[in-house]
């Protein structure tokens, strides 16, 4: 029998109050997120988690001092490994900066002895700064752990059937609690240094084009729409437009807005605090009603179906070593950081 260990990649998140400041630490000592040279780098993060720790307390004091993060990608895991309907199959949960990280991940799957490994981000679109991240961890410790079985992997997939068909569902279904009161539906994904983007990151390109695809499958031609970004933190230009500001355009407009988490998969402290909390006060301050916040994808049929599909398409002979579930390039030659292969 074929053993296969899939092994899903998600941020991580704070388990109790004391984890919050080596959360922060291991986040900002990634030189994926601070390029600075050792030891400069865990110098900085050491500064910034322990000077942050005091405002990421009140936050997750929010929602029960902890984030929800780990609970929610165990429910994704376990519905995907029954939707795989294989009993040789198992899927484990590799988180990037708190436990369960790598090198824990790592040794259990070596210890499950798989024939062969797929690796999955439970990012959609791909960035330098969590996939490309997460999968640099990841061989570090698959390494170390002496796994041995060939491994391939998703970097993407931010057009898939199966995750634009969930979004596109669960929008719908919000759209109809507003009404024929005038919205905007903001697709809300977090930022990113715009000097990071300009060096070939293909991220921003990636959240385009599935917003475009969500409003494509729905049946509201008149929709009115827009990207935008969340979660800027330092003084860097970060890419836009933000949130809050398309939040307060609306409510100049006379509109409300529902918000989409486009870029996440799973309910943690930037849709439950700062979707949720924060811009909803924003909205209310703007006169930006109705605001309707759509919920994360989680555990809805036809994107756990989706990942299983895609997890197939990746096993089949001839898949590329890396790349989409379609086995070829999506991004324009612009974006040089994308990793997937041609065909």
């Amino acid at each position: 029998m074929t053993r296969t260990a899939v092994v899903l990649f998600n941020l991580g998140g704070p388990d109790s109050p004391d984890a919050i400041q080596p959360f922060l630490n291991n986040l900002f000592n990634d030189p994926a997120i601070i390029g600075l040279p050792w030891p400069l780098r865990p110098l900085l993060a050491s500064v910034i988690s322990n000077k942050r720790q005091k405002e990421a307390r009140k936050i997750y004091a929010l929602i029960g001092g902890k984030s929800p993060l780990l609970e929610e990608t165990r429910a994704q895991a376990a519905k995907l490994e029954a939707a795989l309907d294989d009993e040789e199959t198992r899927v484990f949960i590799s988180m990037r900066y708190w436990h369960p990280m790598a090198q824990d991940t790592a040794m259990e799957v070596a210890a499950f002895a798989p024939n062969r490994v797929i690796l999955l981000p439970l990012y959609p679109q791909f960035s330098t700064t969590t996939t490309g991240s997460s999968m640099q961890a990841w061989h570090r410790a698959a390494e170390k752990a002496g796994i041995k079985a060939p491994t391939k992997a998703v970097c993407c997939y931010p057009m898939h059937e199966g995750l634009i068909a969930a979004h596109a569902a669960l929008l719908d279904r919000t759209l109809d609690k507003a009404g024929d009161q005038p919205v905007r539906v903001l697709f809300s994904a977090h930022g990113l240094p715009e000097k990071i983007v300009k060096a070939g990151d293909p991220y921003q390109w990636q959240i385009e084009q599935t917003a475009a695809a969500v409003v494509a499958k729905l049946a509201r031609p008149d929709l009115d729409w827009q990207v935008c970004y969340q979660s800027r933190v330092g003084p860097l230009t970060w890419i836009g437009p933000s949130t809050d500001d398309e939040i307060k355009r609306a409510g100049k407009e006379g509109k409300g807005a529902v918000v989409v988490p486009i870029a996440f998969v799973s309910e943690h402290s930037e849709t439950l605090v700062e979707l949720d909390i924060e811009y909803a006060e924003m909205a209310g301050k703007n006169g930006c009603a109705p605001y309707l916040r759509v919920p994360a994808l989680g555990v809805e049929e036809a994107f756990i179906e989706g990942l299983a599909g895609i997890v197939r398409t990746t096993l089949e002979p001839g898949a590329p070593d890396l790349g989409p579930d379609t086995g070829r390039r999506l991004c324009p030659g612009a974006w040089g950081k994308c990793p997937c292969m041609e065909a």
